[in-house]
């Protein structure tokens, strides 16, 4: 399952039971697989600054995401290949997604723990903006001359064999097997064909609905080897600009993506300290859920970790429950600090 949740609880000895009980529970019963998901110590500040970044972070996490799924689809139109290809050239630091997830490490020398969070949120967000600004700059080039080609393709090209089959049938008072070749090449091939003239608006209209181009055709030899020149100089520069722009892509994708793994450890280390107080005493989990379980582990979470927050896992228990205070506005809400990363974001079919 393309889905992880990565929580966290209180690291005293009784709640370090609770985890050592969670991953027995899960793990025997093949409802998920867990790990130990590492967060350094970080400068927590002022309470009031934590409940400030907890917004700012929030926003920042859906940017991030929102900013991989686009280089990820963009890779799969740039490559043109099979999904399997595509995912095989979405790494992080050079591992493949779920590795890098499972083995997190802080970056110490990009984000240095000893400045105050806001500065690394500041810096996260810094990048990923850049990153999605370029992206935007290298995409529109690329897909310019990938357009014109494009264009100039389907001006001279179609397909023979289509023609021959529906030629006769665009239109009434077409002269069966009066079409004739009269020019070919490796880009395409022209040809002639004999009709009414009452019909030759309608059979226009017809032809260009099946993706055939009509014109008035004079021959110019001039002009001709200036348009095969042109396809010629597109197909080079699209050749040409392929590799540096799928490199780096695969970069920037990694660069995001790292980035946007730390700001879930960020989100996750503020709100544990904003739920569990201070002084910061938290273990952070990851669990990789199995599809077929995904309700049973909610429930054995919810058992293990309720004594945290009695209310909460309550409402869970009984979603009807009105409780006086708690407004969640549709949002998730468990005993336990819980995040979702969710990789389907990153199919490229």
């Amino acid at each position: 399952m393309s889905e992880f949740w990565l929580i966290s609880a209180p690291g005293d000895k009784t709640n370090l039971q609770a985890w050592e009980r969670m991953n027995t529970v899960t793990s025997k019963s093949n409802l998920s697989s867990n790990s130990k998901f590492h967060i350094p110590d970080l400068k927590v500040g002022t309470l009031d600054a934590l409940v400030g970044l907890s917004d700012e972070l929030g926003k920042l996490d859906s940017f991030a995401e929102s900013v991989i799924k686009k280089m990820a689809q963009y890779i799969g139109e740039v490559m043109e290949d099979s999904k399997d290809k595509v995912q095989e050239n979405l790494l992080a630091n050079g591992v493949d997604l779920i590795s890098y997830l499972t083995q997190f490490e802080w970056d110490m020398a990009k984000y240095p723990i000893k400045q105050p969070l806001k500065n690394i949120s500041e810096a996260l967000a810094k990048q990923i903006t850049q990153i999605e600004t370029d992206l935007k700059t290298r995409a529109a080039a690329y897909n310019n001359i990938k357009g014109n080609l494009q264009s100039l393709e389907k001006k001279t090209m179609s397909s023979y064999m289509q023609w021959q089959k529906t030629y006769e049938s665009l239109s009434d008072m077409v002269v069966p097997r009066s079409t004739k070749m009269i020019a070919e090449d490796a880009e395409g091939g022209l040809f002639t064909v004999t009709l009414f003239r009452k019909v030759m608006d309608d059979f226009k209209a017809k032809a260009r609905e099946n993706r055939f181009m009509v014109r008035e055709f004079y021959f110019d030899e001039k002009e001709l080897k200036c348009e095969k020149e042109e396809l010629m100089k597109l197909a080079s520069d699209k050749k040409q600009q392929y590799g540096p722009l799928l490199r780096w892509l695969k970069v920037n994708f990694s660069e995001a993506f790292v980035a946007w793994i730390h700001v879930k450890a960020l989100r996750v280390f503020v709100e544990s300290v904003l739920r569990y107080g201070l002084p910061v005493n938290f273990q952070a989990m990851l669990l990789q859920p199995n599809r077929k379980s995904v309700k049973r582990l909610r429930d054995v979470l919810n058992v293990v970790f309720k004594h945290l927050d009695e209310v909460a896992a309550a409402s869970i228990m009984d979603p009807g429950m009105d409780i006086p205070g708690l407004q969640l506005s549709n949002q998730e809400y468990y005993p336990y600090v819980y995040f979702k990363i969710d990789f389907s974001l990153l199919d490229c079919s």
